[in-house]
């Protein structure tokens, strides 16, 4: 299955490149990337723009069927194309790795919005 393949690319650098860029750098870079496979006029990521694009992810050895697999995979809304969320999020979800430390960011922002509230003021 594609998303396995191409997890693995992305499942030991995006930790790496949240690490050293931070959340706010990671969203940057991985915005920079959807820019970089999207289709200049419709602005959204088509097969063919991924598949044109695809050698700069390292991709260029999926099948048309993986590539497929990998926009089905992300597209939330069912319009057979990326918007720049739906990519973002794909990414996230392709590295494991990675989601289980947004879960700890997310986990921490909660608490210190918890302990900052007027909940706790009382």
């Amino acid at each position: 299955m594609a998303s396995a393949r191409v997890g693995d690319d992305f499942q030991d650098m995006l930790p790496t490149m949240a690490d050293k860029l931070g959340g706010d750098g990671l969203i940057k870079e991985l915005c920079n990337g959807f820019k970089l496979l999207m289709d200049k006029e419709t602005q959204v990521i088509t097969f063919e723009s991924l598949k044109k694009h695809s050698a700069l992810l390292g991709l260029q050895d999926l099948s048309d069927d993986e590539l497929m697999s990998m926009l089905r995979e992300g597209d939330v809304n069912d319009d057979g194309v990326l918007d720049e969320m739906e990519f973002c999020v794909l990414m996230f979800r392709l590295s494991p790795e990675l989601m289980q430390e947004s879960e700890v960011w997310l986990e921490e922002a909660l608490q210190q919005e918890l302990a900052s509230s007027c909940f706790d003021k009382n």
